[in-house]
């Protein structure tokens, strides 16, 4: 195990020198774009632009939309660091492994991560193509990155969730995409392995458990970003209604295509939060 944790620390700190012997200003804010997410990125002066297969051990993304590009730039006037595309467990990634690029964030400087992903709704108030911040989660995945031993120099070995989402971010967030006129709620995320989609039967004991959404991310990042005193707001764009007496086959190309439609409004009100607001 020490052996593990060793490992562990090395890779971070290798990945660390790589990024920031190319990205050589401090970055303040972090962004995860997910499934057919990635239309913030035309919003950057993108400065520095690394792909995933450059970059010492980060995995690369085998998702079709997943871009897997590491870009720094200025979003406004706010330097960013965006991940273009995402790692999933799912993908045969260990937790670690997918939560790494969070780990060099903070060594990097970044207080602040912003997260996005799709979700199929179980809460039938929800729209397709609705916008929800997610303010709770469920972890239903069978693994933890933060397992085995601690990583003392980077958080607590028992971090606090009792608010994994920034209140303040969340409020924030409610207001502007009220004023932007927005169909928006706020929800609770479950997060569960994949890659299957669930059955009727799982998506009634998800919502009964107090689900409003399901998804295969997010909650990894979150953890992570916790254990290391990150802020951070999380929202997702509802992509297929799960509700299990009229339950449709899903289709990906259809959740693609709403994420996609959909997606002005999230990148709308990340780029205000993060323009307008410090945190």
């Amino acid at each position: 195990m020490g052996e593990h944790q060793g490992y562990m620390k090395e890779k971070i700190y290798e990945t660390y020198r790589h990024v920031s012997a190319v990205i050589t200003e401090k970055p303040e804010i972090g962004i995860v774009l997910g499934t057919g997410l990635g239309g913030l990125v035309k919003e950057i002066k993108i400065q520095h632009e690394i792909s995933y297969a450059d970059i010492p051990n980060f995995p690369v993304s085998t998702v079709e939309t997943h871009d897997g590009k590491l870009i720094y730039g200025l979003l406004g006037n706010k330097k960013v660091l965006t991940m273009q595309g995402r790692f999933h467990h799912y993908e045969g990634y260990s937790m670690q492994e997918i939560t790494l690029p969070i780990r060099v964030m903070k060594l990097l400087g970044i207080h602040t991560l912003y997260i996005s992903n799709v979700a199929g709704a179980m809460n039938l108030t929800y729209h397709k193509g609705d916008l929800v911040l997610i303010e709770d989660h469920i972890n239903l995945q069978t693994s933890n990155p933060l397992t085995g031993p601690n990583l003392d120099e980077l958080g607590p070995r028992f971090p606090d969730m009792s608010e994994p989402y920034d209140r303040k971010m969340l409020h924030t967030a409610w207001q502007i995409a009220k004023a932007e006129g927005y169909r928006i709620h706020k929800g609770v995320y479950v997060a569960v392995n994949g890659p299957n989609l669930e059955t009727r039967a799982e998506y009634r004991f998800l919502r009964t458990i107090g689900a409003d959404m399901v998804g295969m991310s997010t909650v990894p990042e979150v953890l992570v970003a916790k254990h290391m005193n990150m802020k951070v707001l999380a929202a997702s764009i509802i992509t297929d209604l799960c509700d299990p007496s009229n339950l449709e086959v899903v289709r990906i190309e259809e959740i693609i295509r709403i994420a996609y439609e959909a997606e002005p409004k999230l990148t709308r009100l990340f780029y205000r939060l993060i323009n307008e607001y410090d945190f």
